[in-house]
């Protein structure tokens, strides 16, 4: 989150460079800027054109800071220039000190909406999966925790991100797993699917980004990132973390799945065979497959759609389209994560089958010897 404030700031002072009013003075270096919250209080002035670009709004504002601190309730006023935000009275917005006497509204505070709508979230796991929802809330809080804590803060320090999105994966898989679905044979049997099928994911992926001669800095945020921290982060390295990390959380759908059913099947009929039960699982997992994939194509769309707009009426053609980097990244990231996730089923079922059929045999033998 820390990160993302940064970028962010450092964005908005590159687009504020032109504006004189501000940097008249003496500026506050960015590393010393501070943010703070601030609630609008009374709309000093407001018109059309004039002073602003003609036809767009230009507002000024007076705010009071509601961050604690030697600022804390102090008025300052501020000049709305964004002609795609118009701010009312009592709006909540994110404010840093440009220089001595100039400040600029970052954005707008968000934290009401969206703690309401994690507490819808958090009702309706809780209210539907009830106990096994606590335990999938506790995984995803480590998720976090171990992303923001161990995988972002070694990155972002120089660490191979490669080798520290397989180490937090690790770390991730069974520290997620056992809370969500139990400390049992199909949680084990799905980390160990999940880890063989990450692994064969990670290869694709390192062979194809370099097979492709993907750099990494297709998207803004590695410009940013590069602008940042120059010559620290392998940006083509953190591409393929991405991706590592970006398909676990489905793994974890597909591998638990896959070793529930072939328990469930077995469990009904315990005559059936390794091979019976494979094809039987396998052959919902042919369904589980199609839905899934089509579910993270959808899902890297959905993330691309403004990227995609931006190509749509371009006087290129299909194939020209594709050979641009940030086209061509979404295409691997998809594909790739795709073939990890169907590698997943097979994978998974034949692990759960064994591991079954080897518990039948156990109990049938000491049932026998007794």
């Amino acid at each position: 989150m820390i990160k993302k404030i940064a970028i962010a700031i450092f964005f908005m002072i590159l687009s504020f460079r032109n504006a004189t009013s501000v940097y008249a003075q003496e500026q506050i270096a960015p590393e010393e800027q501070k943010n703070y919250q601030a609630v609008v209080t009374e709309i000093l002035e407001q018109k059309i054109g004039g002073e602003a670009v003609a036809g767009e709004l230009w507002q000024k504002l007076e705010l009071t800071i509601t961050s604690k601190g030697e600022l804390a309730t102090q008025k300052i006023t501020i000049e709305n220039r964004n002609p795609n935000t118009t701010y009312q009275i009592g709006d909540k917005v994110m404010v840093y000190q440009a220089n001595q006497d100039t400040f600029l509204i970052a954005d707008q505070v968000r934290t009401d909406s969206l703690l309401i709508l994690f507490i819808i979230f958090i009702a309706l796991v809780l209210l539907i999966s009830k106990w096994r929802g606590v335990g999938s809330l506790i995984g995803m809080a480590i998720s976090f925790a171990i992303i923001i804590y161990f995988i972002l803060p070694r990155i972002a320090s120089g660490s191979n991100p490669i080798l520290i999105a397989i180490l937090g994966s690790i770390i991730i898989i069974p520290a997620t797993f056992y809370p969500s679905h139990g400390i049992n044979r199909k949680s084990s049997i799905a980390i160990i699917s999940t880890i063989i099928a990450l692994l064969i994911t990670g290869f694709l992926a390192n062979y194809f980004i370099d097979f492709a001669k993907l750099t990494g800095l297709a998207s803004e945020e590695a410009g940013f990132l590069q602008a940042m921290y120059p010559g620290l982060i392998n940006l083509k390295g953190l591409l393929l973390a991405g991706i590592i990390i970006g398909v676990l959380g489905v793994l974890d759908d597909v591998t638990v799945s896959q070793a529930s059913i072939v328990e469930q099947l077995k469990g009904a009929n315990p005559n059936l065979k390794t091979t019976e039960v494979y094809k039987r699982a396998m052959h919902v997992g042919h369904d589980h497959i199609s839905s899934v994939v089509n579910t993270l194509v959808l899902v890297y769309a959905g993330a691309s759609l403004p990227l995609l707009l931006l190509f749509n009426d371009a006087a290129s053609s299909f194939g020209e389209l594709i050979n641009y980097e940030m086209i061509a990244e979404e295409i691997i990231r998809t594909l790739v994560g795709s073939i990890g996730l169907i590698l997943a089923v097979p994978i998974s079922t034949l692990l759960a089958a064994w591991f079954v059929e080897g518990k039948v045999l156990e109990s049938s033998d000491h049932r026998h010897h007794h």
